[in-house]
């Protein structure tokens, strides 16, 4: 029997339409409503933050490393949900806080007063990552390329995810933000176009005896030909990034 035409049009919106988001956890939903971070909930729908916290699996009372925060976007919304039982540990490589001054001493600024005082700001070699005590989660957003350019001393990031390795508890969580590069570029545009190729990213993480976890789409952006530098106002904002994480067994 013929359908109505306004029965299959109906069928074809369904099917087309995108599935419902998942609800964030209460935890990540009430830390992102937190007034303290007012200031940060505009960036919510381009950086999807508490997104990412649920994909992290953040929860309180965990303790957290952040490698290289920035403006500290990311900093806000772990310490709210890890609370008073738990840690942020933001940790800057001393080249990078050196390029990165202001926003090192604003978040050191920041740390001192509440409620931000679960949050410890540290400068050290880039080569030696450590932390005071093991952790649940450690985390990175658009970082993870610069290990290898001249600016950090050129490291090889292996040197980084053995750090990481040694850093979090059995059963952490290491989380990798980056600008994705062309499929099979592997490092070459880290230091040019600031951009890594995700398929080199898990090799090297597994290859310090991690487990691939899983993959989150939320900001990939098939619009993006990874050819421009990401600082090129034509894609700033926009550029197509992977997040994947990993498991320490």
């Amino acid at each position: 029997m013929k359908r109505p035409v306004l029965f299959l049009t109906a069928m074809a919106v369904i099917a087309a339409a995108p599935a419902l988001a998942a609800p964030l956890p209460p935890r990540i939903a009430a830390a992102a409503a937190d007034p303290a971070r007012a200031s940060d909930t505009a960036t919510d729908a381009r950086r999807h933050g508490p997104e990412l916290m649920a994909f992290a699996q953040v929860k309180p009372g965990d303790k957290v490393l952040e490698l290289i925060p920035g403006a500290g976007y990311f900093t806000r919304l772990f310490s709210r949900i890890v609370g008073p039982g738990g840690h942020v540990y933001a940790i800057w490589p001393k080249p990078y806080a050196d390029e990165a001054a202001p926003d090192v001493k604003a978040l050191q600024a920041a740390s001192a007063k509440r409620p931000w005082t679960n949050v410890s700001v540290m400068v050290q070699p880039a080569a030696a990552l450590t932390v005071p005590e093991r952790v649940d989660v450690v985390f990175t957003s658009q970082n993870y390329h610069d290990y290898p350019d001249k600016f950090m001393g050129r490291i090889d990031p292996m040197v980084l995810n053995r750090a990481v390795f040694r850093a979090l508890k059995p059963g952490g969580l290491y989380v990798i933000v980056d600008h994705a590069a062309q499929p099979g570029s592997g490092m070459r545009d880290t230091d040019t176009l600031h951009r890594i190729d995700p398929e080199i990213v898990k090799k090297q993480v597994l290859a310090a005896g991690f487990r691939f976890d899983g993959e989150s789409r939320l900001l990939r952006n098939p619009a993006d030909n990874h050819k421009l530098l990401v600082f090129n106002p034509a894609i700033r904002g926009k550029t197509d990034q992977f997040v994947f994480r990993f498991r320490k067994p």
